[in-house]
């Protein structure tokens, strides 16, 4: 019905910076809140940064004044653009969002991007 597709992961030295995409497709008659959460090797999935429709942003507080998220809502599409990346960024990204699927509100997850900063 609906999917995510993440983009931009990579390998990045420390300080450097990376923009990740997240393109929603699919039978979409609104997408409500996007965020992006990161799963690091042996830890959980933690929020990173979220944004809904209305343009309040929340962040955790490691990534604050370095990660910015934003959206084009005529592209279904969310990004978060990450500076001055250190090496506890290092994970696996995933894209969330609640998409009204005809008259049902689907909470969605792509199936993420791995992010690896180091020298």
């Amino acid at each position: 019905q609906v999917q995510l597709v993440e983009s931009g992961g990579g390998l990045v030295q420390p300080g450097g910076s990376l923009r990740l995409s997240c393109a929603a497709s699919g039978n979409i008659r609104s997408i409500y809140t996007m965020a992006w959460y990161r799963q690091a090797p042996g830890k959980q999935r933690d929020m990173v940064a979220r944004l809904t429709t209305s343009g309040n942003t929340d962040y955790i507080d490691s990534v604050k004044d370095r990660f910015t998220i934003s959206r084009d809502n005529a592209k279904n599409t969310v990004y978060l653009q990450m500076n001055s990346l250190k090496p506890e960024d290092t994970a696996v990204y995933y894209c969330n969002a609640d998409i009204l699927v005809g008259s049902t509100l689907v909470n969605t997850w792509g199936k993420g991007t791995l992010v690896t900063v180091s020298s």
